[in-house]
């Protein structure tokens, strides 16, 4: 059975620029079995309800500005799966968790930028789950329980954002190995806290963790943790490391 996982996936310029993340995420795709579609949650796709993307071919959006052009003719045309849309918009409405399919969504830069890298040749179906950030943690941690029997069908179930996204504190100077010790606090708490499967302290990581609102001024990039966590298994660390000073490019696996 695949595993859920949870990618920081950084500026959209690791598509261009991979660093030490990008190599990682390609091979952890060549170590897991081939999923028949992927089902993904991204930060970017912020909702007041649960929406299920079902275009058989969704477009790639730059939903972003001010980067090098080539990073805009970069395109990720991997197919839709309506039929999967469907079925995973039942599995939520009998959880107790209502949903409607969006015909028209894209896929926005927290979609095509990681899976670029696990899967370039865009071949694998992915359909993609909104984001109802304002449900906080704890729905995000239903809303991948609901999804978790889609791993027994050979579904890979990923959220994508970051375990640290301040990008007001970024240095766009610094190393990879220039860490700075705020969020590295933050990052080995949240490690600390799935280590131990404490499913209250992540609940209430905003109260309880060191410099949540600082690493987190808005929660929209952490709450696909939770997705994958509810999805998935026992947790493990795929790969460590941080860009620009502070913004966490850690991946997680839950299974």
């Amino acid at each position: 059975m695949l595993p859920s996982l949870f990618i920081s996936h950084g500026s959209p310029m690791l598509a261009l620029e991979p660093g030490a993340s990008g190599p990682a995420l390609t091979r952890l795709a060549a170590e897991l079995p081939r999923p028949n579609a992927i089902v993904i949650v991204s930060a970017h796709w912020e909702s007041q309800e649960l929406l299920v993307a079902s275009h058989p071919q969704p477009e790639t959006w730059h939903d972003f500005g001010g980067f090098p052009r080539a990073l805009f003719e970069v395109q990720y045309p991997a197919p839709g799966n309506p039929q999967l849309a469907a079925e995973v918009a039942d599995l939520l409405t009998a959880n107790d968790l209502p949903a409607r399919l969006d015909p028209q969504r894209p896929f926005d830069h927290g979609v095509w930028v990681p899976l670029s890298l696990m899967y370039p040749q865009a071949d694998v179906p992915v359909v993609q789950v909104s984001l109802p950030s304002r449900g906080g943690a704890a729905l995000q941690t239903r809303v991948g329980r609901a999804l978790a029997s889609l791993r027994e069908q050979g579904i890979l179930i990923i959220g994508s954002g970051s375990i640290t996204h301040n990008l007001r504190e970024l240095d766009w100077h610094a190393g990879p190995e220039s860490i700075e010790p705020w969020a590295r606090d933050f990052r080995d708490w949240m490690i600390d806290k799935l280590t131990a499967d404490d499913e209250a302290a992540l609940h209430g990581y905003r109260q309880q963790a060191p410099n949540a609102l600082r690493s987190h001024p808005s929660d929209e990039h952490l709450l696909p943790l939770y997705f994958a966590r509810g999805a998935g298994g026992i947790f493990s660390v795929a790969h460590q490391g941080f860009t620009m000073g502070a913004l966490g490019m850690d991946i997680y696996r839950f299974g």
